[in-house]
């Protein structure tokens, strides 16, 4: 049952089937022809896998991610960030990075950001005289940030499947964010000094405030959901709603950049967003019900210490499972699919669920920008109007750099677990 159970998985997803039929179809054949279970379990399995609380932050975000999307927040960071670093060696470069790790506090999307940042800056980049392959590259794998700092979709995945608090996955993904914002800046300035990239003019103070001032709306909601959290007012789900809220009361009367019809465009495109996390959650449930039911997860970790008995070792195992997986199925997917898998070894050889997590979220965002199907190269190739081929030689140095990051998140727990301890 097991082996036909995989079998037709990747059957379905080899034909290019989306995930969540993949899942449910091999859920159901496997169960139909291998057990004497009524289907109608697996209907029960599939509500109950989405009948969770921590699942109503999902289309809350969403909307709050397309309510600021369309708001002018991208345009007001930009501006912020530019004033802030212009000025440096590679500051223009720079100024993309610290604005995508902002906008991703924002919303959550890495392919939004590549939209709303990679769309505006591109352009400058290039005029700038920071060269074709690099520009490309930097837009395109930047935003991918945006899955790691929260708020972040994949942590609610994540905790929803494993049990895991929401909150602490939150606070954990501060601190390898941002790890991954200094590294690639560290990059950019190199670039910048290496090819003698001019610097712009620095901004006065007064354009420093002003600009601040500017964007001081939109940079409260990652401060509102955070806070709130940690100061004990409202929970991860209802931080998601409070999000909304503010988001909708800025973009509507203080941007002023996002109508009533927009609005209603806007929450339209949050309600597609949510049935498509959804319906792949709740194929996933009946599919790790049969997972747990048929002890595959104790059956690898047996598997694996017979193989190794090295902690070092398994986490490389587990990432290099999890960067194959990222090259073909969203980070959702993904850990809908493995995070069962790879709990119980996590907590047999004394790895921290929430530290899993947030290296299957940090693998995720690394999934968002590899060839051959990750979704931002497709998204920024619709911007930039390059072929493919151009955005995945850019992309090839920032794919170092990531695997670098990943090494120092999994290699180095206290980048994730040290903020978290210190909230507890």
């Amino acid at each position: 049952m097991t082996i036909a159970l995989f079998a037709i998985l990747f059957v379905f997803l080899f034909s290019g089937a989306p995930v969540y039929i993949a899942m449910s179809f091999a859920s159901v054949l496997s169960l139909y022809f291998f057990t004497s279970i009524p289907m109608e379990v697996v209907a029960q399995r599939m509500f109950s896998g989405i009948d969770k609380f921590s699942l109503m932050a999902v289309p809350f975000f969403i909307l709050a991610a397309n309510v600021m999307k369309g708001g002018g927040i991208s345009k007001r960071i930009l501006n912020l960030a530019s004033k802030l670093v212009g000025h440096l060696k590679g500051g223009l470069a720079i100024a993309v990075v610290i604005s995508c790790m902002f906008f991703g506090a924002v919303s959550g999307s890495s392919p939004a950001t590549v939209v709303a940042i990679g769309g505006l800056m591109l352009p400058e980049l290039l005029k700038a005289g920071y060269g074709e392959k690099f520009s490309l590259g930097l837009i395109t794998s930047s935003p991918a940030v945006a899955v790691i700092i929260p708020p972040s979709i994949g942590m609610i995945v994540y905790g929803t499947v494993t049990g895991v608090s929401v909150g602490d996955l939150f606070i954990g993904g501060i601190g390898p964010g941002i790890v991954w914002g200094l590294v690639v800046i560290l990059y950019c300035y190199f670039i910048a000094k290496k090819n003698n990239v001019p610097t712009q003019e620095r901004a006065s103070l007064k354009e420093v405030l002003i600009a601040l001032k500017d964007a001081a709306w939109a940079l409260g909601v990652p401060f509102i959901i955070i806070g709130g959290i940690y100061g004990g007012i409202f929970t991860p789900t209802e931080s998601a709603v409070v999000a909304s809220v503010y988001a909708i009361f800025v973009a509507l009367f203080i941007y002023k950049q996002l109508d009533f019809k927009g609005l209603i465009n806007e929450s339209v495109d949050a309600a597609v967003g949510t049935a498509q996390v959804m319906i792949l959650l709740a194929s996933a449930s009946i599919f790790s019900w049969i997972l747990t039911r048929q002890q595959i997860p104790q059956a690898l970790a047996e598997g694996l210490i017979t193989i190794t008995n090295s902690k070092i070792t398994i986490l490389l195992m587990m990432n290099i499972i999890l960067l194959i997986a990222g090259m073909f199925i969203d980070p959702a997917s993904s850990t809908t699919i493995l995070a069962p898998l790879f709990l119980p070894l996590a907590i047999n050889y004394g790895i921290d669920p929430i530290h899993l997590g947030i290296i299957m979220v940090v693998n995720g965002a690394i999934g968002m920008f590899t060839p051959p199907f990750g979704l931002n190269m497709f998204v920024a190739t619709g911007i930039s109007k390059e072929p493919i081929s151009k955005i995945i030689s850019g992309i090839i140095p920032f794919v170092i750099l990531a695997l670098l990051i990943m090494a120092i998140v999994t290699y180095v727990p206290q980048v994730t677990m040290f903020l978290v301890g210190a909230m507890k």
